[in-house]
């Protein structure tokens, strides 16, 4: 099954351009409140802690851990043949948790509060993903 270019991007929107872009920089993003001082995923125009809209992206250390995550072994998706592959739920060191994939850590590895840091994965159309592999 043939499938377009960027079919399996995420949608980029107004609000999460600025994300995506600093990520096609190899750059990681989180949301800054500036009334409450917390910080935030995904990118959207206020902050969901205290409702302010005096909220900017500011840069993250990359660092994070394992939250929780599932082995998956079989992708229905015809764009994404790489398994088994470690999808993982990893909370940040600024506190945003985040869906990405682990990479370079066999699935036998992964454990609860393991240590992870920011990598970037090229896909085949040049579209760059943030992904996380062991510190």
């Amino acid at each position: 099954m043939d499938v377009p270019a960027g079919a399996h991007r995420p949608v980029v929107d107004s609000d999460s351009e600025p994300w995506w872009q600093a990520v096609q920089d190899r750059r990681l993003m989180v949301n800054a409140c500036a009334a409450c001082g917390r910080h935030s995923l995904y990118p959207r125009p206020f902050c969901p802690h205290c409702w302010s809209e005096d909220v900017s992206l500011t840069p993250a250390t990359g660092r994070a851990r394992v939250y929780t995550w599932s082995v998956i072994h079989q992708n229905a998706a015809p764009f994404d043949t790489r398994t088994p592959y470690v999808l993982a739920m990893v909370d940040l060191e600024e506190g945003p948790r985040l869906m990405t994939v682990l990479e370079d850590c066999p699935p036998e590895r992964v454990h609860a509060d393991m240590e992870v840091t920011i990598a970037f994965r090229d896909d085949d159309d040049s579209f760059t993903v943030p992904v996380f592999r062991p510190a």
